[in-house]
């Protein structure tokens, strides 16, 4: 075969330094030659090999050589070696995540969903032979920390260091947090699921409120108007509601304005802490708020017949099973709502709140076979379109001042 000198010759555009020239014959081929990056902010030739952010010619056709000494035959053929092993286009390979990050999102939502609705069943299984919730909401929260603490024993996640001053912060965030779980679960044992979330769902007029005579915050009329079916809905389905008692209704109450606190503490507490890390620090001071109303309220009932009643009526292997698993669900759908609504945009967690509600409401007049009147079924309706109609007024306003802000 002929050969020829190349001397200042170029390989895809990329010339060859004169003293670099070597006397080509059809001895043996010289590896696949890339360009990574631009060469004026000193990208790199790399034979064989990609560099990342890359910009890749395509590769050079084989080229044989002759006149290379043996150890310049060495040293091309260790650094051409890897790359034929690797991706022929040198790009990632891409992860499932990665490639169908909708599909993720609507797995969290649809976890998020049904540890919800699990939850709220076995919770009020719990109550119709155990009906204590000061002590059921101890173990809510005793069985989570537990979970958060092997977690943190494991490394995943890593447990974050707290301070003083993080730690007064928190308090407030923890002990509103605490009030709202233990009125939450008394209404829950004292009447229907499904109307217990009807009554929350007027935690928003309570934000509202809150951030208007609160923290000063002015609210826009059409905010305020949305809210009304909110009121009008509920009021409906109380008047008319079969298992309405007034324990059960002002519990709920009592949560919302407990839980309206907590957001606003929660804006004042803003950290660099990861949320799985806070959630897990907020449970722990949750969990030393709740012991002691439990013992004072529930305590000596529990010791004298409490206890034994529940194992008397479902055994006691039972019992325990259904306090451990209630706490886990309890536990993992918080922590999964807030993985889930990290991932989308306000909008999208507006929806997800809504259509939330929408569903515990649903599956527990299935699972309880609650018997509900004509008025009551749409004074729900009434409140949850009030909801959806506020979320998705407050959603656009958040996103407009953000790109106000970005602006």
């Amino acid at each position: 075969m002929e050969s020829r000198v190349l001397t200042g010759a170029t390989i895809r555009g990329l010339a060859l330094p004169p003293k670099l020239a070597v006397r080509l014959t059809g001895n043996c081929s010289l590896p696949t030659v890339r360009l990574s990056g631009k060469l004026t902010d000193a990208g790199n030739l790399i034979w064989g090999r990609q560099l990342r952010p890359a910009i890749l010619l395509e590769p050079s056709p084989p080229i044989a050589v002759s006149s290379v000494t043996k150890r310049e035959n060495f040293r091309l053929a260790a650094a051409s070696s890897p790359a034929e092993s690797g991706d022929s286009a040198g790009g990632a390979k891409v992860g499932f995540l990665e490639k169908y990050p909708a599909l993720v999102t609507g797995f969290f939502f649809f976890m998020w969903y049904f540890l919800n609705v699990i939850f709220n069943i076995i919770n009020k299984k719990i109550y119709n032979y155990f009906p204590y919730p000061y002590f059921v909401s101890v173990i809510h929260l005793f069985v989570g920390v537990v979970y958060c603490l092997a977690s943190w024993t494991v490394g995943l996640p890593k447990r974050a260091p707290i301070d003083s001053n993080l730690l007064k912060l928190l308090i407030p965030v923890a002990v509103c947090h605490a009030i709202g779980h233990i009125t939450s679960n008394v209404s829950f044992a004292a009447v229907a699921v499904s109307f217990t979330h009807t009554v929350k769902a007027l935690e928003p007029f309570f934000n509202a409120a809150a951030s208007q005579f609160i923290l000063g915050q002015q609210i826009p009329f059409t905010l305020w108007l949305s809210l009304a079916p909110v009121v009008i809905g509920v009021s409906m389905a109380s008047m008319t509601e079969l298992s309405f008692n007034w324990t059960g209704f002002i519990s709920a109450m009592i949560s919302n304005i407990s839980f309206t606190y907590r957001s606003i503490y929660s804006k004042k507490a803003m950290t660099d802490m990861d949320s799985t890390n806070l959630y897990a620090y907020i449970s722990i001071i949750a969990l030393i708020v709740c012991i002691p109303p439990a013992i004072i309220f529930e305590g000596p009932q529990l010791i004298k017949h409490g206890f034994n009643d529940a194992i008397a009526k479902v055994g006691l292997v039972k019992f325990i099973s259904d306090l451990f698993w209630v706490g886990m669900f309890y536990h993992l759908y918080n922590q999964l709502a807030t993985n889930t609504l990290e991932r989308v945009a306000p909008l999208t967690h507006a929806v997800g709140n809504v259509l939330k509600r929408v569903f515990v409401i649903g599956f527990s007049i299935l699972a309880f076979g609650n018997k509900i009147s004509l008025q009551t079924g749409i004074g729900t309706s009434i409140a949850i379109a009030g909801v959806a109609i506020y979320s998705f007024i407050k959603a656009k306003m958040e996103e407009e001042k953000r790109q106000m802000k970005a602006a």
